[in-house]
């Protein structure tokens, strides 16, 4: 997994609330396991038009926001079905951020085990954050995991709380894997130990 140190990006602004995971991804995309190429079907109902064209009123449609990496959302962000392909589509997109007074339980686990920082503030601090996001080009963010911090465009500054395990495992670039792989030379010595005591299994 990349590891997530500091990120500056473009800030797209979401003000929709219970944007759900099948908003996000939708059901016709999962048929694939592959994490890549998900990207052309982030939000497509909202992004494409019935004939395929883009919808040019669709935020991310706006050429300052096309290459955005960070999200900023309305409250309660991928709520509905516990679809991992709804933070795979957000990364294969290029976002790695998403800010919101809330987020649904399980998709909030997935954006960690993939990359993705999803950070909870206050919703004043979101009301700043949606101001600068509609900067356009000019709404250029800079999250800082390690100080835990974001940094607005005139130099204001939004503090965020993360678990320390959560934010170890991003700073190191370490999902479920990674983490077992840590273990690995115990892991060996304990088969090492056992296959010594126990040469018949």
């Amino acid at each position: 997994m990349e590891k997530f140190t500091v990120l500056e990006g473009v800030a797209a602004p979401m003000k929709l609330v219970n944007v759900d995971t099948d908003m996000i991804i939708p059901k016709q995309y999962l048929k694939t396991i592959k994490r890549t190429g998900l990207g052309t079907g982030l939000f497509s109902e909202m992004r494409y038009k019935d004939d395929g064209s883009e919808n040019p009123d669709f935020v991310l449609n706006q050429p300052a926001y096309r290459k955005a990496k960070i999200l900023v959302a309305g409250d309660n962000f991928g709520c509905g079905s516990s679809r991992e392909h709804a933070p795979w589509a957000l990364l294969d997109f290029g976002i790695r951020c998403v800010i919101s007074t809330s987020f649904a339980d399980i998709f909030y686990n997935n954006c960690f085990k993939n990359g993705i920082l999803p950070i909870v503030v206050s919703q004043g601090d979101l009301d700043k954050l949606f101001e600068d996001a509609e900067r356009g080009a000019n709404a250029t963010l800079t999250v800082d995991l390690a100080a835990q911090e974001i940094r607005g465009p005139d130099g204001g500054t939004v503090h965020f709380e993360i678990d320390p395990f959560r934010k170890r495992c991003l700073l190191e670039g370490l999902d479920d894997i990674g983490l077992t792989l840590e273990k690995a030379p115990a892991i060996a010595s304990y088969e090492t130990a056992k296959a010594t005591e126990r040469p018949w299994l």
